[in-house]
This record gives C-alpha cells, structure tokens and sequence, in this order.
C-alpha cells in the first residue's frame, strides 16, 4: 500500500511516498519558502530513487503547495498514493490516537488551531485540500500529543482550581509523541522485547525543540513538555521551567504586553538568550566551552544549565518509571552530539548506568548500544524517522478499519 506522508512546517511541506508494509521509500521531497515572499523563489525539491529535481513555482501557502507536489506525483504511475497520513502536532483533548478523516474531524481540527498557532492551521489547511481535492484518498491524522494520552492523571493535572482546569482544557498534553512512539518500538526491536514489555526514557534532544518521555509497558507515562511545548529542558529559543511569578514578573515589568512575554519566552530565551545571543544552536556553544571531560561544573553557564536540566529530569524519570530498561538518545543533538550523551550518563552507576566513552564517541551506524557491558540499563542512539512513525500508524488504522467493515 503506497502511503504518501506529510510532515508539514510553518513554512514547508515535507513528504514521503513509503510503501507499506515494506517500509521502502518510493519518493520523497520537500516544497521549500512557502507563504510569503522571500530573498530566494519558492521551489521544490523532488526525489525519486538516485533522481533529483528542483521545481521552481509559486506557492502562496500550504493548499498550493500540496496542490503542486500531487501534480509531481500523479504525472507519474508508480507514485500515485492509496493513502494519506498527516502529521498534527496538536491533537488537545478530542484526538488521542490516530483519526481517519471525515467531516467531523475537519469541525474539530478547526476548532482546536489556537493550540498550536504556528502548526496546526497549515496542517488543517492541508487536510481539507486534500479532502477537497482527492476526495475518494483515504486520509489519515496522526497526533504529537496522542502517545501522551496514556499519562496518568496525578501526572498531566496542574494545581489550579478543578472549574478552571475543565473550563479552558489546561492540562499537560505531551509532545514529540510521534517520535518517543516510533524509538521506543525501535529499541524494542532491538532488545529482542515486545513493546508492552519496554520500560525506557527517551531523550528526544533536537535542534530546536527537546523533551524527555517516561515510558512504562511501552506507554508514555510522563513528558517534560505540558500545555504546550513551553515547558521542560532548556532549548534553542524556548526558556523550558520558569516559576510563574517570574512570568507574572515580566507581565508586570511589560505593563500587560502578553504578545511580548509570550515571543520572549518562546522566541527570545533558551540557549539563544542565555548565550547573549551569540547562537540557538546548542552545538555552537559546545565546540567554544566543552572541555574534555565534560563534567557539568567546568562548562559554560549555557551549556552546564542545557546539559544540568537534561540530566535532572532523567533521574526524576528514572524514579517515576521504575525497573528501566534502556535509555534512548535520539534527533539531531542525541543522534550526533556524543558530549551531550556522555555528560548526561556519566557517573549515573549508582542507576545502573554505565556508559562505554569508546562506544559513545565512535558511532558509526544506529541503532547503536554505547553502553558497558556490564551496564544493566542499555544506552541506545537511535535514529528518529517521524515519516515512517506516521506511515506505521496510518497503515495500521486502516487496516484496522478495513478488517472493521469486513
């Protein structure tokens, strides 16, 4: 079954044509710079086995985007979709696993845009082209926040009064649950254990964003993010923890400008502001302070409360989720910053965690376990793929809905 995946951007649209249950990528592409007009011409780049293209045309915003990349795919035979997945980062309190699309689904989407005001309303957007456009492809939604739905309530409840928590939804929500999901069946695999069997925390450490997940018997448990992906580490622009009085603080100090507390916390702070602006990319900081044995208190104030904050929330993870099995390291900073992994695990013996320096430091290809062999929680890098998570879970649901009708 060829399922076509949309993994779509403020200002992009990603997308793969993955053939299931193979998993072989058939095509695979991006339409860059789209919506409004920029330095460089919106394009789009095509590829098709060991074929590159690069089409140059207008896109003024999602719906002509995924109009321009369907023309791409259907001049062509063997690229023409049975299925369509789409990424939704997210799914509030309406959508906790993957949704097949129908009129009642579309109602709700509009309705729940505000949450993720940046992602949600060109992934809706995209959603009713296609609807609109190929009415008789099957569609399919998977959710950033639906592998969170399972996170008990003692854990996603804040202490606010129960009337205002209902009446404006606040909870935590969770995110990156599409990539926690997909690494943890991946070291399940690769521990030769069913998935329901996995206890792990995985440490999706990206360039832009980054949050912790404690997974008990496969399940999210608990994420670092919460309402939104605000809260939790320290990463690229965003502050992570912050005590509300210092937000109260700063709402005061801005006599009420929300919109600009909001872009200081979300935009302004994290590594880009605490390193006077020098960077956002925590990797920029590290090859100017790291040294060579990467202990905490001889870093840079950045990168030590970076890496101090990481660590923190693992031993808390540790806790929470008892009898681990591994740790997991994944996306672009866990994939291919070694200091970052052995900073974090060095010196974690007494969690039965001992990791290999040699190993860390010498990966080659992922899955790779850079643990001692006499580490009784196994340290995985593994390699994140959210397109192939969205295949997988959108093959499955309508597989599941096919054998419904049947």
């Amino acid at each position: 079954m060829k399922t076509l995946v949309f993994n779509c951007g403020s200002s992009s649209l990603k997308y793969k044509l993955i053939d299931m249950p193979a998993e072989k990528i058939i095509a695979a592409g991006e339409a860059q710079r789209v919506g409004p007009v920029t330095s460089q011409p919106s394009r789009i780049i095509h590829n098709k086995g060991s074929e590159e293209a690069v089409i140059q045309v207008e896109m003024k915003d999602h719906k002509t985007a995924f109009g321009e990349v369907m023309k791409l795919l259907m001049a062509d035979k063997d690229l023409v979709p049975d299925i369509a997945g789409h990424r939704m980062v997210h799914g509030g309190q309406f959508f906790t696993d993957v949704t097949i699309v129908d009129d009642k689904t579309l109602d709700v989407l509009d309705s729940i845009m505000d949450l993720a005001p940046l992602h949600n309303p060109p992934a809706t957007q995209l959603v009713k082209a296609c609807r609109k456009m190929y009415p008789d492809l099957p569609q399919a939604v998977v959710f950033d926040t639906a592998y969170h739905s399972t996170i008990p309530d003692y854990a996603k409840t804040y202490c606010l009064p129960e009337d205002i928590l209902k009446e404006l939804g606040l909870r935590k929500y969770g995110f990156h649950g599409t990539s926690h999901w997909y690494v943890a069946q991946e070291a399940a695999k690769f521990l030769n254990i069913k998935l329901e069997n996995l206890n792990a925390v995985s440490c999706h450490l990206g360039s832009g964003g980054a949050s912790l997940c404690a997974i008990s018997n496969g399940k999210s448990i608990d994420n670092t993010m919460g309402y939104s992906p605000l809260q939790g580490l320290v990463m690229s622009t965003r502050c992570g923890d912050l005590d509300p009085t210092v937000t109260l603080k700063l709402i005061t100090e801005s006599l009420g400008d929300t919109g600009y507390i909001e872009k200081l916390l979300n935009k302004k702070s994290g590594v880009l502001g605490l390193s006077g602006g020098m960077s956002a990319d925590i990797r920029d900081i590290f090859a100017k302070t790291l040294p060579g044995d990467s202990s905490i208190d001889r870093l840079d104030l950045t990168v030590g409360l970076y890496l101090w904050r990481i660590r923190k929330y693992l031993g808390s993870y540790l806790a929470c989720t008892g009898n681990v099995k591994t740790v997991i390291f994944t996306d672009t900073i866990g994939e291919t910053v070694p200091a970052v992994r052995w900073a974090v695990c060095a010196g974690l013996d007494i969690f039965g965690i001992k990791i290999d320096q040699d190993k860390n430091f010498n990966v080659k290809s992922m899955p790779a376990d850079i643990s001692c062999a006499d580490s009784y929680v196994r340290i995985l890098v593994i390699q994140t793929n959210e397109e192939l998570a969205i295949a997988r879970r959108s093959y499955i649901k309508f597989n599941e809905a096919h054998s419904a009708v049947i």
